[in-house]
């Protein structure tokens, strides 16, 4: 990691896996081509990226979740963001738009949906996990 990204403010991301299917949000305002995403948000200081991704899972979608590990992370291409992405259990909850002002819709997609929800494709070490996770 060069300096600047170090200095670069995070953003955990959620990923949560359930009965076959992944966690998505579609955001009020994309990011670019960015429409339908992990639930997630700025990593706060002092707060590890895996609390952060449980904090924001609660936020924006309504729901208890538990953090299993790290995927990885990186600078993304299209937003220049520096994103962690952290494999989340589901625990409990309803899903839905928690935060209204960032989120106008929640989906728990399954594979098929998720070509047309995010055309783009995945982060390679987040495929991975969904390649083995989603039935």
């Amino acid at each position: 990691m060069t300096g600047e990204d170090a200095t670069r403010a995070r953003v955990a991301l959620a990923v949560v896996v359930e009965a076959g299917r992944v966690l998505l949000a579609r955001r009020v305002v994309a990011e670019g081509s960015l429409s339908w995403v992990f639930p997630g948000g700025a990593v706060e200081p002092g707060e590890s990226a895996e609390r952060a991704s449980v904090r924001e899972a609660a936020e924006e979608v309504g729901v208890v979740v538990e953090p299993v590990r790290i995927l990885g992370e990186r600078v993304h291409p299209g937003t220049g963001r520096h994103l962690v992405y952290v494999a989340c259990r589901f625990i409990s909850g309803q899903t839905r738009a928690a935060s209204a002002r960032e989120v106008a819709e929640v989906e728990w997609a399954g594979r098929a949906a998720l070509q047309a929800l995010v055309p783009q494709g995945f982060y390679t070490p987040v495929q991975d996990y969904l390649d083995g996770s989603l039935m």
